[in-house]
């Protein structure tokens, strides 16, 4: 079981207000609840401050329950106002000022230290969040961060996180990631991911994500349609003795030559799907048909090297 709490902060008492915070909540918060199959994901609870009043009081209370007990991995996003503060970044709430403007992270990451949840992801929409890598707890030691921890934030210490068209630049690509811009061969969408590709999409005059982690495997965000299924990758494994075979084609693999030949012709759409996602390529030809009409031969792309280690070790 998932939790995840996604807190969207438009409007402040003492704050300039902000346009997309609550949008972006509302656009994430339904890929997180469910994978792209309609599988249940994250059990999801939403705060945006056009339907409440978002205290400091009322996120720690929130953030007490997203960190107890009685779940696998817990989730915050949070998109608003960032105070950067000496070697910290405070979460601003609508009821905060400039001497008390919200949640520090510092506090929010002791929480995290005490808390059973074995997986938590901390992603941070807001101006200055890069300042989260000056917290005591986040030091140039990955051991100082607790296991099983991972935090992207929208941008460095010095730099603010960019709103255009109702929304945030960091959460529109972000939604983009989880809808399968950042998924693998698998459809899975992992933090590691979900970095990657954010990270992709900004220009070095851009604002700059960020990315700590201290995890043993990469934290699953979502599932989506597979590119390539694991019984496709299993089929293709039985046609590769070993992973740098080269698989000898003739023109009984291609389906308008005559004679058919129906076992030829089932493995070469394996082939040729294998071939789209670029798992296998062709020898001495630059596509899989003349490789099959011209006798030719394929084999496994490095990538496709990689999936059969996997399958053949039975680690998918």
């Amino acid at each position: 079981m998932k939790r995840a709490l996604l807190v969207g902060m438009d409007s402040y008492h003492n704050f300039r207000p902000l346009a997309g915070c609550c949008n972006d909540v509302k656009a994430i918060a339904p890929l997180l609840r469910r994978n792209e199959d309609e599988n249940r994901n994250f059990y999801c609870e939403t705060r945006t401050s056009d339907l409440s009043f978002i205290t400091r009081d009322a996120l720690l209370r929130d953030l007490e329950r997203l960190f107890a007990p009685a779940t696998d991995m817990a989730l915050l996003y949070f998109a608003g106002h960032g105070q950067p503060v000496p070697n910290d970044v405070v979460l601003c709430t609508a009821d905060g000022t400039t001497t008390s403007p919200g949640v520090s992270l510092s506090m929010v990451l002791s929480m995290v230290e005490q808390s059973p949840v074995p997986e938590v992801i901390v992603l941070l929409d807001c101006c200055f969040s890069g300042a989260a890598g000056g917290v005591p707890q986040l030091g140039s030691s990955a051991a100082t961060i607790r296991s099983g921890l991972s935090i992207i934030t929208a941008a460095r210490a010095d730099q603010m996180a960019v709103e255009a068209a109702g929304r945030g630049l960091f959460a529109t690509y972000l939604e983009d990631a989880l809808r399968g811009g950042a998924a693998d061969l698998l459809g899975k969408v992992t933090v590691a991911g979900v970095y990657a590709y954010l990270s992709d999409m900004f220009g070095p005059w851009d604002q700059r994500p960020t990315f700590k982690a201290n995890i043993d495997r990469p934290h699953e965000l979502r599932q989506t349609s597979p590119d390539f299924t694991p019984k496709q990758l299993r089929a293709l494994v039985t046609l590769f003795p070993t992973p740098t075979y080269e698989l000898p084609l003739g023109p009984s693999y291609e389906p308008d030559v005559e004679p058919h030949n129906q076992r030829h012709e089932e493995d070469f759409g394996i082939l040729q799907a294998a071939r789209a996602v670029k798992l296998v390529e062709p020898v001495g030809e630059l596509h899989m048909y003349y490789a099959a009409i011209n006798s030719k031969a394929c084999r496994l792309t490095k990538i496709g090297q990689h999936y059969w280690q996997l399958v053949e070790n039975d680690r998918l």
